[in-house]
C-alpha cells in the first residue's frame, strides 16, 4: 500500500501544505478528547506507520518520536470533559481538530480528515473513512493524538489513583465501571455519558 498516495494526488492537484487530522478519545467515559494535525513538507520514511489503534503502546511511542523529529509540522487540540459535557462529544471533537489545525506553523491548503465530518473551517478538505489506515498524514495524526491522550491519562492516574486510569485510559472496561460504582465520578469523568450519568457524585471531595 502506498501511504503517500493521497498527499501525492493532492500535490499533483496543486496543493502544497497538506495536513492530516485525526482524534483520540471519543469513546471513553473520562478524560479529554485530543486531536492532532500533521503536515509533512516532503514524504519521509516512517517504518511501521499504521493506524494507532493497531499498534502496541511501545510502537506508538517510538513512532511519536519519529514523527515529531523528522521535520513534520504538527499541532494539537485538547478539549476537557466539562466542555465535552457542555457541547457534546461530536462538537468537542471538531473543536479539538480545529485547534490542532490552528496549532500548525502555517495554515494548510488542504485538510485530510479522518471520518465523515468536515471541519467548520474555510480550508479545502477531504474526508476519508478509515483514513488512519491508508493515509500517512492521518495515520501520523492518529499516533500523536493517541500518545498525547494516553500520557494525559497517566497523569490523571497520579491525581485519581483509585480509578486505574493508566490501565484503561478512561474507556468503559469492567475495572473502570466497577471503580466508578465504588467511588462515583471524579472531576474528569464525562457526566453526560451513559455509565456515568446515572451515578451519584463521588463519595469524597476531589480537588479540581
Amino acid at each position: 500500500m502506498d501511504w503517500w498516495a493521497r498527499e501525492q494526488a493532492a500535490r499533483a492537484a496543486g496543493f502544497i501544505r497538506i495536513a492530516g487530522v485525526d482524534e483520540a478519545g471519543r469513546g471513553p467515559l473520562a478524560g479529554p478528547v485530543v486531536a492532532a494535525a500533521v503536515h509533512f513538507p516532503v514524504p519521509v520514511p516512517i517504518p511501521d506507520l499504521n493506524d494507532s489503534k493497531k499498534l502496541k503502546p511501545a510502537a506508538r511511542e517510538a513512532l511519536y518520536e519519529r514523527i515529531t523529529t523528522c521535520g513534520a509540522k504538527w499541532g494539537l487540540g485538547i478539549v476537557a470533559a466539562p466542555e465535552i459535557d457542555r457541547i457534546n462529544i461530536r462538537q468537542a471533537t471538531l473543536r479539538a481538530m480545529c485547534e490542532a489545525v490552528a496549532g500548525l506553523e502555517f495554515p494548510p491548503d488542504l485538510i485530510l480528515v479522518d471520518g465523515l465530518d468536515r471541519l467548520p473551517l474555510p480550508t479545502a478538505q477531504e474526508t476519508l473513512i478509515g483514513g488512519d489506515a491508508c493515509c500517512a498524514s492521518i495515520a501520523a495524526a492518529s499516533i500523536l493524538a493517541k500518545v498525547t491522550r494516553d500520557r494525559l491519562m497517566d497523569e490523571f492516574e497520579l491525581k485519581f489513583p483509585q480509578y486505574g486510569f493508566s490501565l484503561h485510559k478512561g474507556y468503559p472496561t469492567r475495572l473502570h465501571l466497577d471503580r466508578l460504582k465504588l467511588y462515583g465520578p471524579c472531576p474528569i469523568h464525562r457526566r453526560t455519558f451513559r455509565g456515568v450519568s446515572e451515578l451519584p457524585l463521588a463519595k469524597k471531595a476531589f480537588r479540581s
